[in-house]
């Protein structure tokens, strides 16, 4: 049997609490990947990382594409940042994420926070193709 979307989504977070509470924050954003992989290995999660994403401009395929920092489960998006703070341009580029894999749902973690609840964003896709 396949696991959810939720249940991959909270592995996210159950990751993200046991990174920043193990690291605080205040580190780049390549150490909290680098520790969200280990995290996930240590737990036996699938997860890549830097997973490309090809862009398609009218029926073409560019040869440029975008890299997601964290594929988890094959199911659930996530975006890692350290920064101190999150704009509506981290949000536009998570959801368009989404919609160019047509996945469901993401996560846009800060860990550059006190307490990481407040630096967890779930995005959901609702995006319907034309």
């Amino acid at each position: 049997m396949q696991a959810s979307k939720e249940y991959w989504a909270s592995k996210v977070v159950n990751a993200a609490f046991e990174v920043h509470k193990n690291m605080g924050p205040g580190l780049l954003e390549s150490v909290y990947e680098t520790c969200m992989l280990k995290e996930f290995e240590l737990q036996n999660i699938p997860v890549y990382a830097q997973v490309p994403v090809p862009i398609i401009y009218k029926g073409q395929t560019l040869d440029k594409d975008y890299r997601i920092d964290l594929l988890v489960g094959g199911e659930v998006l996530v975006e890692l940042k350290a920064v101190e703070y999150v704009l509506p341009v981290h949000h536009a580029q998570l959801l368009s994420y989404l919609k160019l894999t047509d996945k469901q749902v993401g996560f846009l973690i800060n860990f550059n926070v006190p307490l990481i609840k407040n630096g967890i964003k779930r995005f959901v896709n609702n995006y319907e193709g034309v």
